[in-house]
């Protein structure tokens, strides 16, 4: 009756719900009884109450990028020579966030790739034009790419010949233009899926403290005896948590159990045969049952093509 009370009278068009609920869970968790006054009873999981009004609307999708909400800040930028589809792209953009209701991320838009060379600021999401008066968009993907690998490019063309170029140094998506609408937003979700995977930090608790490092860097979770080791690209960590834990904890799209003992990171593989996994160049090997080859295999291969 409360959160039904409470979302009643703070929701509104212009500040949706999922906003208004960090005040819930602030008067909840401060919000201190004692037994002798206690009339009513707080949710002892706050969050369940949120889950349960805010996930039955009819948009699914927003239900991972509004946990993700902690994430640091991400930055799209556009790269057009054409203002009237700069125009299209800033207001699909901002349509999308406001259907997801967050709040929508920086946005810079370019006319020429000389411009956006010359831009200081992180760029996590571009949509690129290919063909521009000066510099390309080959040519500056290619630049852009060598100062980042893990910037996020949709092609935005009508010239289809230019798709190989692309796709060579590792295009995220291609979009055609006239731009579609819906098939815009399919690929806007699947982007900001990706920056949320590559931007997550995750917790590592030890004996001795907590280390708080990106997902990326984890090269593999390994049980050792009675320990559970997290190798990463610093050093290693001896975990508190189960390698059970680990597996629920960590990107699905991006670590996978291979053995009983160990779960690896697709990105930092050099090599595998049907035992044994090399991972960062031979520094590490972990075990690969044998059972699982062809579907390790096959997940291994998607998450590279998906990642072209």
């Amino acid at each position: 009756e409360f959160a039904s009370a409470f979302k009643n009278a703070f929701s509104t068009d212009a500040v949706p719900f999922a906003t208004s609920f960090e005040a819930l869970l602030f008067i909840s968790s401060t919000l201190k009884m004692t037994k002798k006054h206690q009339k009513m009873s707080f949710c002892a999981n706050p969050f369940a109450i949120f889950h349960s009004s805010i996930y039955n609307r009819d948009q699914p999708f927003i239900k991972q990028e509004y946990m993700e909400r902690n994430l640091p800040a991400m930055r799209i930028c556009i790269c057009d020579d054409d203002n009237l589809i700069i125009e299209q792209l800033q207001k699909y953009i901002s349509s999308y966030f406001t259907r997801a209701h967050i709040k929508c991320p920086k946005t810079a838009c370019f006319n020429s790739g000389e411009s956006l060379l010359a831009d200081q600021g992180d760029i996590d999401i571009l949509f690129l034009d290919v063909e521009m008066p000066g510099m390309n968009g080959i040519y500056v993907g290619n630049e852009l790419k060598k100062r980042n690998q893990n910037i996020i490019i949709l092609i935005i063309t009508s010239y289809i010949e230019y798709l190989d170029d692309a796709m060579r140094f590792h295009v995220y998506r291609y979009l055609s233009k006239p731009l579609d609408k819906q098939r815009f937003f399919r690929n806007m979700k699947d982007a900001v899926d990706l920056y949320n995977n590559l931007s997550k930090t995750l917790p590592i608790e030890t004996k001795h403290g907590v280390h708080t490092l990106p997902a990326s860097s984890i090269i593999a979770v390994e049980a050792l005896s009675r320990k559970v080791i997290v190798h990463t690209t610093l050093q290693n960590f001896e975990s508190v948590h189960t390698i059970q834990y680990w597996e629920n904890a960590l990107p699905k799209n991006r670590f996978v159990r291979t053995h009983r003992s160990f779960i690896v990171n697709f990105d930092h593989i050099s090599d595998f045969d049907h035992s044994t996994i090399h991972l960062d160049n031979g520094q590490l090997t972990a075990y690969l049952t044998r059972r699982k080859y062809t579907s390790f295999k096959e997940a291994y291969l998607l998450y590279l093509e998906s990642m072209r």
